[in-house]
C-alpha cells in the first residue's frame, strides 16, 4: 500500500512549492509525487494519465485542494468514482479533512465525503465559468472602447491613395497594387472591402 502525491499548477510560470511542501509534510516521498504544468479543465495530463495507471487498491493519493485535481465539475465526479470505486483507491484532500475516503473511514465518513466532494467540485466548476463569462465581459468591454485585439493592422502608407486611385482606373490589378504597397494580396483587398463595401 503506497502513498502518492499529485500536484498541478496551470502554467510553467506558477510555483509549485506550496502544494510539495505540503505533500512532504504529510509524507509523501519526493520520488511518489507526480507533477502536471497544465490547465485543470480535462484529465488529459500526462503524469495524472501515469499516477492513475500506477495506482492500486489499498494505495493512497494525496492532493492539497480538489482544485488541484480539476476544474470540470462532472470530470471531477467521474474520476473520484474511478478511484475509489473502481480502483478502491484512498484520498485526502489536505485543504479538506472531510474528504479523505482511506478505508478506515466509516460509512458516514464516506458518504459525508462524497456529499462534500458534490458541493465543492459544483463550486469550482461554477467558478470557472464565471472566471470566463467576467473575459468575455471585460473582451467586449475594451472592443466597444476602440480597442483591437490580435495582430496589429498594418499600415496603409502615404501611397496608398496613389496605388488605389491607379487599381480603380485599371492600370494596377489587384496584386500589383498589393506589390506597390508591401502588403499581402488578401490585405489589399480587405482595405478595398472597408473603403467600398463588399
Amino acid at each position: 500500500m503506497d502513498t502518492y502525491g499529485y500536484v498541478r499548477v496551470s502554467t510553467r510560470e506558477q510555483n509549485e512549492d506550496r502544494q510539495m511542501t505540503a505533500m512532504r509534510d504529510f509524507g509523501v516521498a519526493d520520488s511518489r509525487i507526480i507533477l502536471d504544468k497544465q490547465s485543470g479543465k480535462d484529465f488529459l495530463r500526462p503524469g495524472y494519465q501515469r499516477l492513475v495507471r500506477k495506482l492500486k487498491a489499498g494505495d493512497t493519493l494525496v492532493i492539497k485542494s480538489i482544485d488541484r485535481l480539476g476544474r470540470n465539475y462532472e470530470e471531477i465526479l467521474e474520476q473520484w468514482r474511478l478511484l475509489t470505486k473502481e480502483k478502491r483507491v484512498g484520498i485526502v484532500v489536505l485543504d479538506m479533512p472531510l474528504l479523505d475516503t482511506r478505508q478506515d473511514r466509516d460509512l458516514t465518513g464516506v458518504l459525508i465525503a462524497d456529499i462534500v466532494l458534490q458541493l465543492l467540485s459544483y463550486v469550482a466548476q461554477t467558478e470557472r465559468e464565471f472566471n470566463r463569462q467576467r473575459q468575455a465581459e471585460g473582451i467586449a468591454a475594451a472592443k466597444a472602447r476602440g480597442v483591437h485585439f490580435g495582430r496589429k493592422f498594418k499600415e496603409r502608407g502615404s501611397s496608398y491613395e496613389d496605388v488605389l486611385a491607379a487599381w480603380r482606373r485599371g492600370e494596377l490589378s489587384g496584386r500589383a497594387a498589393a506589390r506597390e504597397l508591401g502588403v499581402a494580396h488578401g490585405t489589399f483587398q480587405r482595405w478595398c472591402r472597408e473603403e467600398f463595401g463588399p
